[in-house]
């Protein structure tokens, strides 16, 4: 049975400005991780969770090695292989059982130096959430689920993925000022 959460990702995705703003966002995040530098120098390999996109290039770069992408259920599922770097960009909000995939990571990943890096939206309303959007989660559920995998943050910040102008476009478009924003983590195994 095909998951009614899973985001297709054609032209009009990759090409949507708010998904390019969440990129670049989302590399400057990573590219301020000391861990990143530190894997950038042992050139291992990476696992971008979910499907490829222009973000996954990015990281090829960024971290020098190249990353593989998964095809699998990521609810029910087993990863293999191990990494040095996993990347869930926009992925989590997406299953219905996102605490299956974090244990998995935790058992992939490899090494005292290993991150995860994670994004999703901040919990919004009903009214202002995303159709393909199982969880949406607030900052201490969030937290909890990565305590609760075993993980522990390094890092947060939160950003907003649209531009300025976008917000004065009607009461929707203001209520999303209010609401809409990405978190973004830098977790390790504890």
């Amino acid at each position: 049975m095909a998951n009614s959460c899973r985001t297709v990702l054609d032209e009009a995705y990759l090409n949507d400005p708010a998904h390019r703003i969440r990129w670049q966002r989302t590399l400057e995040f990573v590219g301020r991780s000391r861990s990143a530098q530190l894997l950038t120098a042992a050139a291992l390999s990476g696992l971008d969770l979910g499907d490829r996109t222009p973000l996954t290039a990015s990281l090829e770069q960024l971290f020098g090695c190249s990353f593989e992408s998964t095809t699998i259920d990521l609810d029910i599922e087993r990863l293999s292989g191990s990494f040095s770097v996993v990347t869930a960009f926009e992925v989590l909000e997406h299953l219905y059982n996102p605490l299956h995939l974090l244990l998995e990571v935790r058992r992939i990943l490899e090494g005292a130096d290993a991150r995860l890096f994670v994004s999703m939206p901040l919990w919004k309303p009903a009214s202002l959430a995303s159709p393909d959007h199982f969880h949406e989660m607030t900052r201490s559920e969030a937290l909890s689920l990565f305590s609760r995998a075993g993980f522990a943050v390094l890092r947060s910040a939160e950003f907003r993925i649209r531009h300025p102008l976008f917000y004065l476009t009607g009461v929707k478009p203001l209520l999303r000022a209010w609401y809409e924003k990405v978190q973004i983590y830098e977790l390790a195994v504890r």
